[in-house]
């Protein structure tokens, strides 16, 4: 499609050469014959390069006259593309790690300073999404690692960054850190997700010691049924989920016997109001402490809800006593 505006104009530049001077197939130097101009989009700006295009003039050479490049060049960016790896990397990050939607992702490369559409915003996820398959599908360098390292542990998850699309499903080895799989699933069936070990374990062809998951019923079926008599436990994070899930409901019910305590709040600010100002203001503040109490919650199980209102209603009871002992505020 033809471009409709402008192109943006160039906050920087750099100039590139070509680290292999001499042709790869000969020998002999290759001449700078001409030079390129290129503009990618990237988190910092628009950068224009450069590039010292070389070519090799020995005849007899089977690479004569073919271009050669410089080799930094595709640090900066995919051939033929108009954004820069880190847009795309970040791109990526906002989609599977934040469960960012195509529409706010587009908002948030607009406020960084890119100028793109949202229908380049799908492109450059389609070249991320080629680029981590590109990686994963370098089985050498996986058969490598986990060759040296004897054994496999197994992590497996579902990411599904919008509701009713595909999941993407992650095969990770928590000892290498490698992620060993990566496949898009319409459903989340045990056969599926059988079939993704299967596939690990046949490719890799390495001991595996164990499973870790979020314990959902189809992964356990599927490692029965693809690692039969392979240890399969929950990740930490789950299993401290559930762990607390005792003190969790110990404290929701604590909070809300604390929160029939203070009801009354509204009758207090109305009954208020033949006072004089400074009293008002002394009681209205106390009052709109009380509500921030009620409406802060922590984040359990860590950070408990009721205990945190405990705590700040002991506050607020103490303020009120020594206020008291002064003789600032008399009950109107």
């Amino acid at each position: 499609m033809a471009r409709k505006s402008p192109q943006a104009k160039a906050t920087s530049s750099e100039v590139l050469e070509c680290v292999q001077q001499n042709c790869p197939s000969c020998g002999k130097p290759m001449w700078n014959e001409y030079n390129n101009l290129r503009r990618v989009r990237t988190l910092k700006g628009v950068v224009q390069l450069l590039l010292k295009i070389r070519r090799c003039q020995n005849k007899s050479c089977e690479r004569y006259r073919i271009k050669y490049r410089p080799e930094q060049e595709g640090s900066w960016a995919l051939p033929q593309q108009e954004f820069g790896l880190d847009v795309i990397a970040l791109v990526g990050a906002l989609r599977y790690q934040e469960h960012r939607s195509i529409p706010q992702i587009h908002q948030q490369l607009r406020n960084r300073g890119v100028e793109v559409s949202e229908r380049s915003v799908t492109y450059l996820l389609e070249r991320y999404d080629e680029l981590v398959a590109l990686w994963l599908s370098d089985q050498s360098r996986l058969k490598a690692i986990t060759k040296k390292q004897g054994r496999l542990i197994l992590a497996i998850d579902g990411m599904q960054p919008d509701v009713g699309h595909e999941v993407l499903w992650v095969i990770r080895d928590c000892l290498s850190g490698e992620i060993l799989l990566a496949k898009t699933l319409l459903s989340s069936r045990n056969e599926d997700l059988a079939a993704l070990l299967l596939e690990v374990k046949n490719t890799l062809d390495v001991q595996i010691d164990g499973v870790i998951s979020d314990g959902q019923q189809s992964i356990r079926k599927a490692v029965e049924v693809a690692l039969p008599g392979i240890a399969h436990g929950l990740c930490h994070f789950h299993y401290l989920k559930e762990a607390a899930k005792v003190i969790y409901e110990a404290d929701r019910h604590a909070k809300k016997e604390l929160k029939k305590h203070v009801r009354g709040i509204r009758q207090i600010e109305r009954s208020i109001s033949e006072c004089d100002q400074a009293t008002s203001e002394v009681v209205r503040g106390y009052c709109l402490a009380v509500r921030g109490s009620l409406t802060n919650d922590g984040r359990p199980p860590l950070d408990a809800s009721g205990l945190k209102l405990q705590e700040r209603l002991s506050l607020i009871e103490a303020s009120l006593e020594r206020v008291a002992k002064k003789g600032a505020y008399q009950n109107p």
